[in-house]
């Protein structure tokens, strides 16, 4: 048993240093200011009117926050794009359905598929004749198979469709089936089963489905909490922790839900930490939506011991090929009132110093329902609709991260001369690429464009954090 803990000891002391070492790089990075950049955040406070949004956007009740709910529950963070500015019910098939783009009059906006959003994100369209242009046409596939351990979507009530909406998804689309698992977070006692609901059904079909499309070889299991009270979601958060560290080695978990921030937040934490005394070689990184009011924090987004994904606006040329990113104006972001990025989450130290407020989000993918993503689900609206918000970008970057498949976790705890430590591996990984002469842009997107109500400007700013994905490395 002691050549054991000398071997485990041994292992974590060999990561932390890595992880000591590539902060510390970060570090001297941008004291240097690499390649002679100026490298610095936006602050919330110079704000710029929102980019108008472009065509007719649903917002359904369960995404509606309300001042009684602070602090007592959250809300889904989806809007629903629809051509006549009704609620779009039982669309027949994925179809086209262009907007023009409120960015510049030369670029169009268009519902977006597997297939594109993978070229884009995986391939990077630079390396891709078609331009990534996306195509309605059924088994247009996505990416290849990919992903390890599982994918864990936490959401509240319960989609009693939900296996049938993601065979239905992937039959249509040609990806590869999936290994989906459903799991009830009853224990708490709140409910003896979960009970359904329409609107957050929508949010599950969306967050199985597109966690999916990047990660089709990753377990996908739905966590459904009793009601969207923040007691039973955080509840159903340490199952769905818990549940893919002891099943499956580990894995991802987003949540695409958010509320406003409240005094005692950070009492709450630890939940989202992924923390396993037992065994810290079972990584877990956490993801969850920046919202999608526009400038301005919530929670769980602000922890620092998660991934906060931030939104875009996918924009392309009058053939479809791809053009640029720029910020879309719903995305949430901002500085949290009562998070600290402290010695142990030193990611953001190059850009506020150390102990300043938590900042969001820290990377982002696209969200504007305009450049939405076609989703299939039965139970609200009997067929296919095309949805964004930061809802997409959550369970899309949990997707990518785990095809990557560092396994970094965005908790992890190591010892260095008997003292225990903790530090946010995927985090350090995202943001110790900023100052960097090369790697930064060939493996992100910097967006410059658009406005969700602070200024967006080179490397990180309040909407889109350290960029969208291009590829694989450094995720």
């Amino acid at each position: 048993m002691q050549n054991q803990n000398w071997r485990f000891l041994n292992r974590v002391i060999v990561v932390a240093t890595v992880t000591l070492l590539a902060v510390s790089f970060t570090t001297f990075a941008w004291a240097q200011e690499s390649a002679g950049r100026e490298i610095k955040g936006a602050s919330p406070q110079a704000v710029s009117p929102r980019t108008p949004q472009a065509g007719y956007i649903y917002t359904p009740e369960s995404s509606i926050e309300r001042p009684e709910d602070l602090g007592l529950r959250a809300h889904t963070t989806y809007v629903v794009r629809s051509v006549d500015g009704n609620k779009p019910v039982g669309l027949v098939a994925p179809q086209s359905f262009q907007v023009s783009s409120s960015f510049s009059p030369d670029a169009i906006e268009e519902a977006e598929t597997p297939a594109s959003l993978g070229c884009l994100y995986v391939q990077s369209p630079n390396n891709v004749k078609t331009g990534c242009v996306p195509n309605y046409a059924s088994k247009t596939k996505g990416p290849s198979s990919a992903g390890w351990g599982a994918i864990a979507l936490v959401d509240a009530y319960d989609n009693p469709d939900a296996a049938n909406d993601l065979k239905t998804f992937d039959t249509y689309w040609g990806l590869p089936a999936a290994k989906f698992v459903k799991v009830e977070a009853t224990g708490n006692g709140d409910c003896s089963s979960v009970p359904a609901n329409a609107g957050w059904s929508v949010e599950e079909s969306l967050d199985i489905e597109w966690a999916h499309v990047f990660a089709p070889k990753a377990v996908i299991v739905l966590v459904e909490a009793c009601s969207n009270s923040d007691t039973d979601l955080f509840y159903a958060e340490s199952v769905a922790i818990q549940y893919i560290q002891d099943n499956y080695g580990g894995g991802d978990v987003s949540n695409s839900w958010a509320g406003g921030e409240f005094s005692s937040e950070s009492s709450y934490d630890f939940t989202f930490a992924g923390a396993n005394y037992s065994d810290y070689g079972a990584p877990v990184t956490v993801f969850a939506s920046a919202d999608d009011a526009g400038i301005g924090a919530a929670y769980p987004s602000s922890n620092p011991w998660l991934t906060s994904a931030g939104g875009t606006s996918v924009l392309r040329n009058s053939d479809g090929t791809f053009n640029s990113e720029g910020c879309w104006s719903g995305s949430g972001g901002g500085s949290s009132a009562y998070e600290k990025s402290g010695a142990s989450t030193e990611f953001q130290y190059g850009i506020f110093g150390n102990g300043a407020p938590r900042a969001t989000p820290d990377f982002a993918a696209d969200a504007d329902p305009a450049s939405g993503a076609w989703i299939y689900n039965q139970y609200a609206y009997n067929g296919w609709a095309v949805v964004g918000g930061t809802s997409l970008s959550s369970p899309s970057l949990a997707g990518i991260v785990n095809r990557a498949g560092n396994k970094l976790s965005s908790w992890f705890g190591y010892y260095v001369d008997g003292y225990g430590y903790f530090t946010n591996g995927e985090n350090n990984l995202l943001y110790a690429q900023l100052p960097t002469a090369k790697a930064y842009y060939t493996n992100f997107y910097d967006i410059t464009t658009g406005s969700n109500g602070g200024t967006v400007t080179y490397n990180w700013d309040y909407c889109t954090g350290v960029g969208s994905p291009r590829g694989l490395l450094g995720k």
